[in-house]
């Protein structure tokens, strides 16, 4: 009982999980909204969304539009994962392991809807290349630290 009492709390490897889902939110904004800005302010959209221009095809427009809802819905919901886990609630670990597993997803969904427009380029760049692969150590990492931990049982479990 006193050894559980000692793993109970935010306290141990949860302090990097913790860090790492305050990030989260930031870094996505980070990477989409000049990305997103610049695209709006040097005609960029204009060029691929209207009909009739060079670069226009008329699967970019609901690309863009979903990249757009799901980055910003993927802020949103990092915010309830936060909420979720400073308030330990014991639906975070769930929660967490699905953000996790749909950000994965979603680059891997993301780079081959862009490759179905782009058919010439590689699936996948260097930045996504390195997303991705930043993503999967994450998940590799605390996907299993969520589902074993005795911290995180002890925490989250009520």
């Amino acid at each position: 009982m006193a050894e559980e009492k000692n793993l109970e709390g935010l306290g141990g490897w949860l302090v990097l999980v913790g860090l790492g889902i305050i990030i989260s939110p930031l870094r996505v904004i980070a990477m989409v909204f000049p990305i997103y800005s610049e695209m709006f302010s040097n005609g960029s959209w204009a060029a691929l969304t209207t009909p009739g221009a060079e670069a226009y095809n008329p699967i970019w427009a609901p690309i863009l539009f979903g990249e757009m809802a799901i980055n910003g819905g993927l802020v949103l919901a990092w915010i309830f994962v936060a909420v979720l886990f400073f308030s330990k609630k014991k639906e975070f670990p769930k929660w967490y392991i699905g953000m996790l597993l749909f950000t994965l997803a979603f680059i891997l969904i993301d780079a081959l809807a862009i490759k179905l427009v782009l058919p010439n380029e590689p699936v996948f760049d260097a930045e996504t290349v390195k997303e991705f692969g930043r993503t999967l150590i994450v998940t590799l990492i605390w996907v299993p630290y969520m589902l074993v931990s005795k911290r995180v049982k002890t925490t989250f479990g009520k």
